[in-house]
């Protein structure tokens, strides 16, 4: 991996392209992330950047961390991360990465915690069907048979059922940057990216192209 970067949602719109075509598009605030240290096999056992985004107060971070950020010299960020740059060597601390190093054309992998849905139901959560809605069914949304009575006489492993829906970490892959904003940080990349509005995303380069 050579290009990666911290970014935030900004949210959804659409653009035209230069036929015509109507696009949907995120816009990701991507950067400016800073380089808090350059880890070396020497060191650390392997190579990797880390990088600070988001600018936070010094008071909403503890010592520890807050020492990180004295001991490189630069302001207190939101977010630290690690990349595994395979040039990780080419970087310095207080190295800026901007949205700049990515240009239209591009494909990327976006990582986020999706949108928590809370507790919810086998119809909502697994698209099951429900059941009929007159009165006397008493069967409207309820999950249905569970599955054998007396042989075997549990619920066998696997099966769907209601539960905890969103706030997991996904993975969109192969997703085509349409246009950079290198004045205000943005990244428009084609399509949906996981995660509510102002979530952190992480944009790396696609480890799978698409033929």
């Amino acid at each position: 991996m050579k290009k990666a970067i911290l970014a935030t949602k900004v949210g959804m719109t659409q653009i035209f392209d230069e036929n015509g075509m109507l696009i949907p598009v995120t816009v990701l605030l991507a950067g400016p992330c800073v380089v808090t240290q350059v880890k070396t096999v020497e060191n650390d056992g392997y190579d990797a950047v880390q990088v600070g985004f988001a600018d936070i107060r010094e008071k909403l971070v503890n010592k520890p961390v807050k020492g990180q950020f004295d001991k490189a010299g630069v302001p207190v960020k939101k977010y630290l991360r690690e990349f595994r740059f395979e040039n990780a060597s080419d970087y310095k601390v207080k190295d800026e990465i901007k949205a700049d190093i990515f240009e239209a054309g591009d494909k990327v992998d976006a990582t986020a915690i999706t949108k928590g849905k809370g507790f919810q139901g086998a119809i909502k959560r697994l698209g099951q069907h429900r059941g009929p809605m007159k009165h006397g069914s008493k069967f409207h949304r309820h999950q249905g048979s569970n599955g054998p009575a007396t042989t075997p006489g549990r619920v066998l492993p696997g099966k769907g059922m209601p539960g905890h829906m969103g706030s997991v970490q996904r993975t969109i892959e192969n997703l085509e940057i349409v246009r950079v904003d290198v004045d205000n940080n943005l990244l428009l990349v084609k399509g949906s990216v996981p995660g509510p509005k102002n979530s952190l995303i992480t944009i790396k380069e696609t480890v799978k192209v698409s033929k």
